[in-house]
């Protein structure tokens, strides 16, 4: 199977603290072609807050887009997250199906 190098393309990673609020955000995205697709799936979380260890349920979002499209999709999730200092981070795509790089292009074009 072909892959090519997909230097134009990254993955945000969210953490948010329910389901609601990751369908939320997910759909931001997505509608505002931010993004070409968000996943979602819940998770536990153990960190460090104000001196206190803490362990929550929370939710990830995983979405995909364009390098380009990354500082304004990170601005989109700060302006909907409830969170004082959330977790909203990218990471470079590495090889990637010709076609799917290609869609999501097109998803956020």
């Amino acid at each position: 199977m072909a892959t090519r190098r997909s230097d134009g393309h990254v993955m945000a990673y969210v953490m948010v603290p329910d389901r609601a609020t990751a369908r939320a955000i997910a759909r931001i995205l997505v509608e505002g072609r931010l993004a070409a697709s968000a996943n979602l799936w819940p998770a536990e979380s153990v960190y460090r807050w104000k001196g206190r260890v803490t362990e929550a349920r929370e939710y990830v979002v995983v979405a995909k887009t364009r390098r380009g499209l990354a500082k304004r999709l990170i601005a989109a999730v700060r302006a909907a997250h409830p969170y004082e200092v959330p977790c909203i981070v990218t990471y470079a795509m590495d090889d990637a199906l010709p076609a799917y790089a290609a869609w999501i292009d097109a998803s956020t074009a």
